[in-house]
């Protein structure tokens, strides 16, 4: 079986796992790889975890989702939501080659890459890019494909809006509050006819963002479009107590 490299390009030096402290280790131990970031069922549409037991609920919205399949990596809970905080908010912008090596062995990953016209990092408004300094979308993206630079769209698609704090919001709230907010350059246009797109985001909640992101991208002429994302926020019937 294929195994996850702990190691990556951009942390020179072995020191301690930042999860468990363990010395001599690379930014993620294996053994914390296995405990925190294991394969597990998803459902194909929404990213969550997959029960035998009953259907997965996004199935009661299917015709208006406008995406065809989300692959995540991880749940978004310890520790990867610090990890993420690290990464978006503080500068720690390495750590996109880790995330990327997890989001490359996601079950379903390899064949949504391996059949990609494009990889289209999730787009940032100028305002929100000046603000974090860097585009965790665009870094992850570009340590998906490192050997492919280019399948990278990374012009592809403008994000005009962020709209209001959506961190609240249910997802036919976020879907309102996102139309309009994504557009495709002029320039594009005929470059996307009957492409298959792959979307690439850090967290996915409701997947209204992806949603909106996705219907820009098929009205310029996508044949289809899918997305990778590193972690997917539980939503609140699958939190445990």
């Amino acid at each position: 079986m294929r195994r996850f490299a702990v190691w990556t390009p951009g942390w020179s030096w072995p020191s301690q796992c930042h999860v468990c402290g363990q010395w001599p280790a690379w930014p993620l131990c294996e053994a914390c790889r296995q405990r925190f970031a294991p394969a597990r069922p998803r459902c194909p549409r929404c990213a969550a975890p997959a029960s035998d037991a009953s259907p997965c609920p996004c199935r009661a919205r299917a015709a208006d989702r406008v995406l065809g399949a989300c692959v995540a990596a991880v749940d978004y809970t310890f520790p990867w939501d610090r990890l993420i905080a690290r990464f978006k908010f503080q500068g720690e912008t390495a750590w996109a080659r880790t995330f990327a090596g997890l989001m490359r062995d996601a079950p379903g990953a390899g064949a949504l890459l391996d059949a990609a016209d494009g990889i289209v990092p999730l787009p940032l408004t100028p305002g929100r890019l000046a603000e974090r300094g860097h585009h965790p979308p665009w870094a992850l993206a570009r340590a998906l494909v490192p050997r492919h630079p280019d399948a990278l769209r990374p012009d592809a698609l403008m994000r005009l809006s962020d709209g209001p704090a959506q961190h609240r919001l249910a997802r036919e709230e976020r879907l309102r509050n996102l139309r309009g907010a994504f557009a495709v350059p002029a320039e594009y246009l005929s470059r996307l006819r009957g492409a298959r797109l792959r979307l690439v985001d850090d967290v996915v909640t409701t997947g209204a963002t992806l949603d909106a992101a996705a219907q820009a991208l098929l009205a310029a002429g996508a044949a289809r479009v899918d997305a990778l994302v590193f972690a997917r926020t539980p939503a609140p019937h699958e939190r445990a107590d």
